[in-house]
């Protein structure tokens, strides 16, 4: 499946600057996981302005948190992000479709309360980096729901691969997949990705953690059709483009095409 930016540090940004760890691109952590952070309370005061700041009576905000709590960033950044709600600027949701070099495809999810200077600085990015904005790239990828649980069961016992497809099969999810190095932050196991229909986000979490298993967070991400090979020289280019569209603030999630 495609590589989400889940918002820096992985995407998942991510993940996260997830494209901190593209190959032989690496930014100190310190750096991505303030990246991580600044993300992640854009995402916090959007949900919250939109649906209130009561997790339990807002799905979306609540998701957000989630998502917050799995990457480790503070209560209290967490609270005063939603706090900070009240006096943000309504934010647009965006999602730019964008051919990358080699023919790869990437789609960008952008939350910003500026689209004439989020369309400006991503545009700028493109082109010093072999990229450009491609209407139907989107058509190369379909939404699907993805439930991140940990490595480890409610017990602590590692989960096997093998064990985690049956599991799959008896809560309705359509696949499984590992995480990929660079969506892995320093000293992190690897989290398995449970596939599912996006109607069935909420059921497959459900059936996973009285499987007893450790939901981590669930979201609806884009997931690419098919799948593209790049030579070296040319998947380098695109890790420069990805690494460039990473350090973009307005940009919360990334998906790409390229195996």
């Amino acid at each position: 499946m495609g590589r989400p930016l889940h918002l820096g540090g992985a995407p998942s940004w991510a993940g996260h600057n997830r494209w901190s760890k593209v190959k032989n691109v690496k930014g100190p952590r310190d750096l991505a996981r303030s990246r991580l952070f600044q993300r992640l309370s854009v995402m916090l005061r959007a949900a919250a302005r939109e649906g209130g700041p009561d997790p339990a009576l807002n799905p979306q905000l609540a998701n957000v948190v989630e998502q917050c709590r799995a990457k480790n960033m503070p209560k209290a950044s967490i609270e005063a992000a939603i706090r900070g709600a009240e006096k943000a600027a309504a934010a647009s949701r965006l999602l730019y479709e964008v051919r990358g070099p080699g023919g790869s495809a990437l789609l960008l999810e952008v939350l910003t309360d500026n689209p004439r200077r989020s369309h400006q600085d991503v545009r700028l990015i493109l082109t010093r980096h072999g990229g450009t904005m491609a209407e139907g790239t989107r058509h190369g990828f379909e939404q699907k729901g993805v439930v991140r649980v940990g490595p480890r069961d409610l017990r602590g016992h590692p989960v096997a691969m093998e064990a985690a497809l049956e599991v799959a099969l008896e809560v309705g999810a359509q696949d499984v997949a590992l995480e990929e190095e660079e969506e892995v932050e320093e000293e992190e196991e690897p989290a398995l990705k449970f596939l599912c229909d996006p109607s069935a986000l909420r059921s497959v979490r459900e059936g996973l953690e009285a499987s007893g298993l450790r939901p981590l967070s669930s979201t609806i991400e884009y997931v690419p059709r098919d799948r593209v090979t790049l030579p070296e020289g040319t998947r380098e280019q695109l890790g420069r483009l990805l690494q460039a569209l990473g350090d973009c603030p307005d940009i919360v999630h990334l998906y790409h095409n390229v195996q």
